[in-house]
């Protein structure tokens, strides 16, 4: 009798349902299992630490998801990169685009900046002192200069320099208060802030009067209520002291002999302490944008349009150390707004042997060649033309620091002329697609002509950007 051997069974048939057995080592099932005789209190516990892991969970799954949108929204807005070495005129930049198009904002941090309005006029000051300090040293009271002339500097000016000595201390504390991490005040001569650093909260403390500190005491005051760290005080019962030595005849000789010019380096106020230097002493919008701020690291900055649009600004720091922090930026962006001062004649303070101008043509270059941003507009900004028309004023050559100028006529016109073809020509042989050069002469300092710079700029990029995203 022949037997019948049972149907094989198939892959398939050992994973039929049939065959399923219940998965005991779940873990996440293990620990809201009910153990075996479970009281009453331990199955409360039970169930409300169930419910608490569900409440964890849904909180996760909406920060996902909001996280999401915010994404979604961001990669929907404009992004512009303010790019350009230090002391380009970024951040004065960067202002006069609040003063035009936030101007709500803008005003709202007045206090802020009158702060910094009034370290960038002790800062003067200290450069001012540093000279005089150095002159005394080198001669007595009845020697004469190099020049031939009498005797620059005499006990007058020393009793004033005295005198005016406790604006530095001032200074250094509050500069030490908006960068404490590894502060030296000879290696970083003019006040600076590191970006997300809460400078601004620092500053709201000196300049907003009986704040209370947390812990429920009140900070330290004066006699009217300000902050001990407010140079309101000092800065007007110092006021004359400061008019009487800028205004010194013999100590502008010194400064022309040195060849010193004070009034052209960023944030200078000297000429203007008979306003500042006052006790009810409040910034206009032109005191703001000249402010000088050294910003390390780099900010971003939300600007939401009156047409809806919404636009994120990036202030990059332009020392060599800092470019590096550049690129993780260059992703995404709609508009990159280069300024390049037309400084012949200067060199960077971080490598004495680089010519200013050189190194802007250079980062223009890397900029323009960058794959990463063949499809962002490159708007050029040859700015700070105030300061190129008194260069020139002043007789400065430009063949002296560029040979390749020649003999062509030393004026603003020319110039200009000469160095937009050099940016133009570097833009169209580098970029590696087709794109439009766009150059605008400005001077940052000058609101009303850099805001109708910026509308037609704002303009021009919220067009490009609708193109990009096929609306028009």
């Amino acid at each position: 009798m022949t037997q019948t051997k049972p149907p094989s069974r198939s892959s398939l048939d050992r994973f039929s349902p049939i065959n399923l057995k219940p998965v005991q080592d779940d873990a996440w099932s293990n620990i809201f299992k009910p153990p075996p005789n479970e009281s009453v209190e331990e199955k409360r516990d039970r169930i409300a630490r169930q419910q608490e892991a569900q409440r964890v969970s849904r909180e996760i799954d909406e920060g996902i998801l909001e996280s999401k949108k915010l994404f979604d929204k961001k990669k929907k807005a404009i992004k512009v990169l303010l790019l350009g070495q230090a002391e380009s005129g970024k951040s004065t930049m960067l202002r006069n685009f609040q003063l035009a198009f936030c101007p709500t904002y803008f005003h709202g941090e007045a206090l802020i900046w009158k702060t910094i309005i009034q370290l960038n006029l002790i800062g003067s000051v200290k450069k001012l002192l540093s000279i005089v300090e150095d002159e005394l040293e080198i001669s007595g009271p009845r020697s004469r200069s190099p020049t031939g002339s009498s005797s620059s500097l005499s006990d007058h000016h020393r009793r004033t320099r005295m005198r005016l000595l406790p604006l530095l201390s001032m200074e250094t504390n509050l500069t030490r208060q908006l960068l404490p991490e590894h502060y030296d005040p000879s290696r970083t001569p003019e006040i600076c802030v590191r970006a997300g650093s809460g400078w601004k909260t620092v500053l709201e403390k000196v300049t907003l009067e009986r704040r209370v500190h947390p812990s429920g005491q009140r900070r330290q005051i004066t006699g009217d209520g300000r902050n001990k760290d407010d140079p309101t005080l000092v800065l007007a019962a110092s006021k004359n002291d400061i008019i009487s030595l800028w205004e010194d005849g013999i100590v502008r000789e010194v400064l022309n002999r040195r060849g010193v010019r004070l009034e052209d380096s960023p944030g200078f106020f000297l000429a203007d302490t008979a306003r500042i230097a006052t006790v009810d002493y409040e910034p206009t919008e032109e005191d703001i944008v000249r402010a000088r701020l050294r910003t390390f690291g780099v900010e971003e900055h939300r600007f939401l349009q009156d047409n809806g649009s919404e636009w994120y600004i990036y202030d990059v720091g332009g020392s060599r150390s800092m470019r590096p922090q550049w690129v993780p930026y260059f992703d995404d962006v709609q508009a990159i707004i280069f300024l390049a001062p037309l400084s012949f004649n200067q060199v960077l303070e971080e490598d004495r042997q680089v010519n200013r101008l050189e190194d802007s043509i250079y980062l223009w270059k890397e900029v323009c060649s960058n794959p990463l941003l063949a499809r962002a507009n490159i708007i050029l900004f040859l700015n700070k033309m105030d300061i190129l028309q008194k260069t020139l004023a002043a007789g400065i050559k430009v063949s002296t620091y560029v040979p390749s100028y020649g003999n062509t006529p030393n004026d603003v016109e020319n110039v200009t002329k000469y160095f937009k073809e050099k940016f133009r020509a570097y833009h169209k042989r580098l970029s590696p697609r087709p794109r439009t050069f766009f150059c605008h002469e400005t001077s940052a300092i000058d609101t009303k002509a850099t805001q109708a710079v910026l509308a037609g700029v704002r303009d021009g990029i919220l067009r490009h950007h609708l193109e990009e995203l096929n609306v028009i």
